[in-house]
């Protein structure tokens, strides 16, 4: 894993997110787990070559932060209470735990035997213990965790501000130099998160997907999202139809698709402007299915 600062270790070149380890004088405190089972087995023994964990930290529900919890059992995991409800949790569109699957014959040869059945897994993929609403403070020894709600990505989305090592980790809310994945998200709320970011006082930027950063990244970000913003509004506003905007309102030339889904480009680009669309055209106090 890389070093960013003296107690912060990161792993930026995994496929899924960037999971993460800090160090304190009273153990260590896990940010985010690694998708890929083989990889979860290591950075949990790596880290506690530094001392006991004392916490897991989920900063989404999505899939690739939070499916090696299950190789973190007998730690207690810490998330937002959006991050509870949602935790690997089915949907129409997507099951988390085939999804998670895919990733291990290309990315993960090795990890079949780690792997439980479903039934095994989901009777306990280990989720939150501890689960809150709004903000949260730990205090870990020498180091503050700051748990600040910041949602957009995702409902549950929290940044970990850690004020002695100078450095914030910000889940998807910063796609550092890769695509961006709208999803279903809320971009208004997503900006908002991000200037609530832009405030602290930081050197160091650690994303959720992508190269540690500086402050200064959040600009780029904003914009990212404010382009896919305008060019979908365009969009509907000559009449496109939802599948016509899916296919001319493309990002794929600005930046590649973080690591190990480069065959995901397209899925990406329509997923983010047909929901867009969606949101753009939906009827006032109408609920979309």
């Amino acid at each position: 894993m890389d070093q960013v600062t003296r107690n912060i270790f990161t792993e930026t070149k995994l496929r899924g997110c960037n999971p993460s380890y800090v160090i304190t004088t009273d153990g260590v405190v896990v940010i985010d787990t690694p998708q890929l089972p083989t990889k979860a087995v290591a950075m949990r023994k790596e880290a506690e070559s530094h001392g006991v964990i004392r916490y897991v930290i989920n900063t989404e529900h999505h899939v690739d932060h939070i499916f090696g919890n299950y190789w973190f059992k007998g730690i207690p995991v810490v998330h937002h209470q959006g991050v509870y409800d949602n935790f690997m949790v089915p949907t129409a569109d997507l099951d988390p735990y085939a999804y998670a699957l895919e990733a291990i014959p290309t990315d993960d040869p090795d990890a079949g035997p780690l792997v439980p059945d479903r039934d095994t897994y989901y009777a306990d993929p280990n989720r939150g213990k501890i689960v809150f609403t709004g903000d949260l403070t730990l205090r870990v020894g020498s180091h503050t965790f700051e748990l600040l709600h910041t949602p957009g990505h995702t409902p549950g989305q929290v940044a970990v501000y850690i004020p002695e090592e100078r450095a914030v980790f910000t889940g998807d809310t910063i796609f550092c130099g890769c695509q961006t994945w709208l999803m279903t998200s809320d971009v208004d709320q997503w900006i908002t998160s991000l200037e609530r970011i832009r405030a602290l006082d930081v050197d160091y930027v650690i994303p959720g997907h992508g190269p540690v950063a500086t402050i200064a990244y959040i600009h780029a970000q904003r914009a990212t999202l404010l382009e896919w913003k305008a060019a979908v509004a365009v969009a509907v506003a000559k009449g496109w139809s939802r599948e016509e905007t899916m296919k001319r309102v493309s990002f794929a030339d600005r930046w590649p698709v973080d690591i190990g889904q480069g065959h995901m480009m397209e899925h990406i680009n329509t997923l983010n402007a047909g929901s867009l669309w969606d949101k753009f055209t939906a009827v006032p106090g109408k609920i979309q299915g």
